[in-house]
């Protein structure tokens, strides 16, 4: 056991790191223009959105279009790794999702059992530490084995961290965060007046990450449904028309860009650019 974690933390430490996005994004796509690695986002979070009207204007089941956006899913957790981000998070399963058809749930709840079982060792082997953020107690009992045993496989990886919201509420983490805070109030063991931002970010699910610095939502829509309500609360947004199964390596590399282009103040003024003149 020692030698296994010793063997992933030097494999994660000798991991080369990428200095600028420079492959080819698709096979008929002209190679990437140089994107510095001080442009690049920490943590990006992706609303995963389209999946359904992709099958439906194909005439296929809404579960053909899931299946195909795990496909997608698998080239865009390769990118991020391949080009250097930090944490990726993924919008899989929502708390409200479960109002969907029985049908159309069971085959997501199948497919997740599928994924962990195909991409589990190659995730693993690349270092991925992979996070769950929701209520795995509320999920069903195959898929909360399998979701335990990939966090604890991974726990110790030390390469992109791979978030994956699943029988997740914005605002539910934020109610479970807030009781965590009373039951320690409650206990003694804090000061009503010690509760800050900083407390209550430690008892969110994404405890001791960077906050989301750019946010990619699929399909068109313009909402947040419910997604990482605190965390991307400074969030550069996209919003891409591209339904999620076409969304590819040039798509997400064309939002890394309009992210890389913005100025971000955090609420204050952009520093005035020195002129010439007063340069002298």
């Amino acid at each position: 056991m020692f030698a296994e974690k010793l063997s992933k933390l030097l494999g994660g430490m000798l991991r080369p790191k990428p200095r600028y996005i420079t492959m080819a994004v698709s096979p008929s796509a002209e190679p990437a223009q140089a994107l510095p690695p001080d442009t690049m986002p920490r943590h990006v979070a992706i609303i995963m959105d389209g999946n359904g009207r992709w099958a439906t204007n194909r005439g296929l089941p809404r579960s053909a279009g899931h299946a195909a956006g795990v496909e997608a899913l698998r080239d865009i957790i390769r990118a991020s790794d391949d080009w250097g981000v930090q944490c990726l998070t993924i919008y899989a399963f929502s708390t409200e999702n479960w109002a969907r058809s029985k049908e159309e749930v069971s085959a997501l709840m199948g497919l997740l059992l599928k994924y962990f079982a195909s991409e589990i060792d190659e995730l693993d082997e690349k270092h991925v530490r992979i996070l769950i953020l929701g209520d795995v107690d509320g999920l069903p009992e195959a898929q909360r084995d399998a979701v335990c045993r990939a966090m604890e496989r991974t726990k110790d990886n030390t390469g992109l961290k791979l978030n994956i919201a699943l029988n997740y509420g914005g605002r539910a983490e934020l109610v479970r965060a807030a009781k965590a805070l009373a039951d320690q109030v409650k206990a003694g063991e804090l000061e009503p007046e010690a509760i800050d931002a900083a407390a209550l970010e430690a008892q969110l699910y994404t405890a001791g990450q960077p906050d989301v610095d750019l946010l990619i939502r699929t399909s068109g829509e313009l909402r947040l449904s419910n997604f990482l309500p605190w965390q991307t609360a400074y969030a550069e947004m996209v919003f891409d028309r591209t339904l999620w199964p076409d969304f590819d390596r040039a798509c997400y590399l064309k939002a890394l860009r309009e992210y890389a282009s913005r100025s971000r103040r955090f609420g204050g003024v952009e520093p005035k650019k020195a002129t010439e003149d007063e340069h002298g």
